[in-house]
């Protein structure tokens, strides 16, 4: 038996989507036959960067509560069209500017026996303008709650720029030092009270001695988001523009994108043992996902095709920055515990974003995630081992990130929003008006 998974990764470009747009390409990575040859899976998982303006990003609550619904609704009518399915958001959870979404398959959602969630930002001041967050659920098998197959699903955005690349390999360093999983982080920084009571439901006795870091060894691990990884360390000039890949020509032709490749730093990166250890990625056989000028972009407001020709921006190189990479289960569970990527692709260009989302359709075995007795965890034998040690103080940097958030965001809101205007002005006005009537009186 296996569990299937749907990974969909997308930088939204802090604007809403377009739910009927989103819905109906949804599911575009699977083959047509995709409702008999991968059926509706179980879990669906949505990894989103920028998911909203600043101001409502780092205020959470509520003021993202449209931005959450336009998936929760793009994911409803997908799912139906796809396979009359209903499904369950089990997970609406964000840190800062990043966001995660969990579905469950309704007539299987009391089988997530319990969740864990975790945060960590690394953009200014350790904020979460670029960061990551997890969830690690336990899928229960055959209705036996002692019985689970343990999943992490994590979104990420790191840094950005082509010269950025020692940054983009601390974020990662800063995901396995702090993104620690707990249960309190559920119960504390949940973004409403409907899906605490539903996490708390799912919570069952989840061993408290388990591992909480990323490289937890009964899990399986799936990381996506805008990794921000690109074809070059420095911008491009004038001349290498007509250097940029096409539509249409065969693979042998320079100017096709397979040729992008040897320079793509996470390949490097990762051959290299610098960033994302243990870590694997399906095969890529899709153009790059970023950077679409302006142009691409109203051409697929307009629904002209934007495969038949790609409009690059002339100041990025056009780079796989959306990418979703996984972690297999220990090597004891054998060849049979392996994940199995079954699609790899890109959704096509939508208006709101320069960047094209990317979805993997996966199976996972449903294997007990359990391990031999007497077995180290940091038995290299067994597992890809953590390449740096939880830090010590991961709350407290996190805490004291979060408050710096909330002030940025009411400054934000405030200062770059027509509400905040608006609140502002009325204050002012306010203000002035107590201070006229109060100088009347004292001249009395």
């Amino acid at each position: 038996m296996d569990l299937n998974l749907y990974i969909l990764t997308a930088n939204c470009a802090r604007n809403l989507i377009d739910v009927d747009l989103f819905a109906d390409h949804f599911f575009d990575v699977l083959p047509a036959s995709g409702a008999q040859s991968f059926p509706a899976p179980e879990l669906i998982v949505l990894s989103l960067q920028e998911i909203a303006p600043i101001a409502y990003s780092f205020l959470g609550g509520s003021y993202l509560v449209p931005y959450f619904e336009a998936f929760v609704n793009a994911v409803k009518k997908a799912t139906a069209k796809q396979w009359n399915e209903p499904y369950v958001n089990l997970v609406q959870d964000n840190t800062g500017m990043t966001g995660l979404m969990v579905f469950a398959r309704a007539d299987i959602s009391y089988k997530v026996s319990w969740i864990d969630m975790a945060h960590v930002g690394f953009g200014v001041q350790e904020m979460g303008n670029k960061g990551a967050v997890g969830a690690r659920l336990g899928y229960t098998i055959d209705d036996d709650s002692s019985k689970t197959i343990d999943l992490t699903f994590v979104a990420a955005h790191l840094a950005p720029m082509e010269d950025a690349l020692e940054q983009r390999n601390l974020d990662w360093k800063s995901i396995v030092e702090r993104l620690v999983f707990s249960h309190k982080d559920i119960e504390g920084e949940s973004n409403n009270e409907e899906n605490t009571a539903l996490l708390n439901h799912h919570r069952s006795s989840h061993s408290e001695d388990s591992r909480r870091d990323l490289f937890a060894p009964s899990s399986y691990v799936f990381l996506a988001g805008d990794l921000n990884y690109r074809t070059s360390n420095v911008s491009p000039t004038k001349a290498d523009i007509v250097r940029f890949p096409r539509c249409n020509v065969s693979s042998d032709d320079p100017a096709h994108y397979s040729h992008l490749f040897k320079e793509d730093q996470l390949i490097r990166e990762m051959r290299n043992g610098r960033s994302f250890h243990g870590l694997t990625e399906a095969p890529i056989n899709f153009p790059p996902t970023y950077k679409y000028s302006d142009a691409a972009r109203q051409a697929a407001k307009l629904g002209i095709d934007t495969d038949s020709e790609w409009k690059w921006s002339n100041h990025r190189w056009p780079s796989w920055c959306d990418r979703i990479l996984f972690l297999d289960s220990p090597s004891w569970v054998g060849e049979g515990g392996h994940v199995k990527p079954r699609a790899y692709d890109a959704l096509p260009l939508f208006p709101q974003s320069d960047h094209r989302p990317v979805a993997l359709a996966a199976t996972v075995p449903l294997t007990q995630s359990t391990e031999p007795s007497g077995l180290d965890h940091m038995d290299s034998r067994s597992r890809a081992v953590a390449p740096f040690a939880i830090d010590p103080n991961w709350k407290s940097r996190r805490d004291v990130a979060r408050r710096k958030e909330l002030v940025v965001g009411m400054l934000a809101y405030l200062g770059l929003t027509w509400e905040g205007n608006g609140l502002l002005l009325a204050s002012t006005l306010g203000l002035l008006g107590a201070w006229v009537v109060l100088r009347s009186l004292w001249e009395v």
